[in-house]
């Protein structure tokens, strides 16, 4: 299954999607863009499996997306060596024990560049007291091989033997950021390419100054690591877990010109134009603020049209994208009134046709 993922065809892959990506936007007139490439195995920080039982025996699987066909997974070169070296202790170590076994049927793990693990065991039963007890045994044993966290989940049950986040430590330009990542809460997933993310928009707004606004700012991952190149910084986000982890990521980081409001891109398009008054927005004066430069960061729907507008009204646009069809169908209206002037292929996905590009707009 996994055959494909191998480093001498790294390089090939890196040059397909260079390929796709030109006459994806061959339609604009692109600066020389930058290519970031991804260690060629280990370099994702997340994975989840389902979990197979066959009599005594259990095991991971994954299954093809298009045949539904099933694969024994017994390492997963795409992921973490803390992760790998996880993934064979649990089994191991749960093989035998029916009261963790039993009717378990997904593990997620979530590692960090730091060293930390969390592991979440999601079941069919409802989990009880022995579990727990169990569970806590099982985490004092595996902490022999890195710091560890465990959670259980079952139907509209959570339970959390000590926390449900890791602390992660990513290295820009030789400084240290810090940012709390919960489980099943959007982070990136190759660490080491969002860190030459982070260094690609950091250079890109050294000496810029002014106020940057960021919607679907996440946990803060570029807020904070830009916040050095700003007066000022205002983050916009939906999730209330993303919007709670970037307010202690701004504490972590020491940071005291960054603030982080909840509320959809739309909202805040909204609260600029002066159509409705939002209290989460309280305290806020907008018109204070010296708008020049916004990041955008959306999913992969991309920018609706109302954001499109607002972001359009920015002396610089910085554009993070997931998804290259509605970033090209975006940039065709950006144009109209912006210049590109850098961008950047990120190969946050390896070895598959995702693509996450960069791209930093100035107006015409």
């Amino acid at each position: 299954m996994f055959s494909h993922i191998h480093p001498d065809n790294y390089q090939q892959q890196l040059d397909e999607k260079q390929q796709s990506i030109s006459s994806t936007f061959a339609q604009f007139d692109l600066p020389t863009f930058e290519i970031y490439p991804s260690p060629t195995l280990n370099y994702r920080q997340r994975a989840e499996f389902r979990v197979w039982h066959e009599g005594d025996d259990l095991y991971y699987i994954m299954f093809n997306s298009e045949t539904k066909e099933k694969y024994k997974v017994e390492d997963f070169p795409v992921a973490s060596v803390l992760i790998n070296q996880f993934m064979t202790a649990l089994l191991a170590d749960i093989k035998h024990n029916d009261v963790l076994r039993q009717r378990l049927f997904q593990v997620d793990f979530l590692s960090t560049l730091s060293g930390e693990v969390l592991i979440s065991l999601l079941y069919h039963k409802q989990l009880d007291e022995q579990w727990i007890e169990q569970a806590q045994q099982l985490k004092a044993r595996l902490s022999a091989i890195a710091p560890v966290d465990i959670i259980g989940r079952a139907r509209k049950q959570k339970v959390v033997l000590d926390k449900d986040f890791v602390m992660e430590t990513l290295t820009v330009n030789g400084e240290k950021f810090h940012y709390q990542q919960v489980e099943n809460s959007f982070t990136q997933p190759n660490a080491k390419v969002n860190e030459e993310m982070l260094l690609w928009a950091q250079k890109a707004t050294k000496n810029l100054g002014g106020d940057l606004i960021e919607l679907y700012c996440g946990n803060g991952n570029f807020s904070i690591a830009l916040a050095q190149n700003f007066d000022r910084v205002l983050g916009t986000e939906i999730s209330k877990t993303s919007v709670k982890s970037a307010q202690i990521n701004i504490a972590a980081n020491k940071l005291d010109n960054v603030d982080i409001v909840r509320m959809a891109s739309e909202d805040f398009s909204q609260a600029m134009n002066g159509e409705r008054v939002f209290r989460r927005l309280e305290g806020f004066d907008l018109t204070s603020y010296n708008y020049q430069t916004v990041l955008v960061d959306p999913p992969r729907a991309g920018l609706d049209p109302d954001s499109v507008e607002l972001v359009s009204r920015f002396e610089r646009i910085i554009y993070i994208s997931c998804n290259p069809e509605t970033l090209r169908d975006n940039l065709t209206e950006l144009v109209k009134t912006h210049k590109i002037e850098h961008f950047a292929l990120f190969d946050q996905f390896p070895y598959t046709h995702h693509v996450e590009t960069g791209v930093i707009l100035s107006r015409l």
